[in-house]
């Protein structure tokens, strides 16, 4: 079980975790959240109602790691950018499309990643580290948080295609980035294995 995810009787998933693993995984949650934002709650109306019918944001966000994370719904970078006139068009859709889910997304995202620090935060301490056992819906939410923290971290390492992941491997061990890149193959792993086990 050490370093990777194997399925537990009933559905969820199980791993080793030490102690340097739960303190990065945690802190990469912990740093997602605060990239994420606090949710519409917040400084929303008091009246439910009216939170529910909130408008998101309709522009995409500036930072780069926000845009991989809620990509606009209506741009394909592999397509060609058309006219004038289609390229407005495409833009006004997904700036509709934003608006009415982008709240949602945020939230989802928050759950996922807070689902991650509140169940490290309920490991016992075993001296070196501890099993993290999940329940079938954890584990969908681990996965969620996962995958977020691979495209945060892909996103900072400009990481684009298979070439760019390629190329990662390559990196001296004085390489600044080296330390991200470890992480990011280190998730990847962690994912691969999450999925598996959530796998009929």
């Amino acid at each position: 079980m050490p370093g990777h995810f194997e399925p537990l009787p009933g559905g969820g998933a199980a791993v080793a975790l030490d102690d340097v693993e739960i303190s990065i995984i945690r802190s990469l949650a912990v740093q997602l959240l605060e990239l994420i934002g606090p949710g519409p709650a917040e400084d929303a109306p008091a009246d439910p109602l009216a939170e529910l019918f909130a408008d998101g944001p309709s522009e995409p966000p500036k930072d780069p790691v926000l845009k991989r994370l809620f990509p606009d719904a209506y741009s394909d970078p592999e397509q060609a950018p058309g006219t004038a006139a289609e390229a407005e068009e495409r833009r006004a859709h997904s700036a509709e499309f934003r608006r009415y889910t982008e709240n949602d997304l945020r939230a989802g995202k928050r759950q996922n990643a807070l689902a991650v620090v509140r169940s490290l935060d309920a490991l016992a301490p075993a001296g070196g580290g501890a099993v993290l056992k999940l329940s079938a819906g954890e584990s969908r939410q681990w996965l969620g948080a996962l995958n977020d923290l691979r495209l945060a971290i892909g996103a900072r390492l400009e990481i684009t295609d298979e070439d760019d992941t390629d190329a990662l491997y390559g990196l001296p061990d004085d390489d600044p980035r080296k330390p991200m890149v470890m992480a990011y193959l280190w998730l990847g792993g962690l994912q691969e294995t999450l999925v598996a086990t959530l796998m009929p």
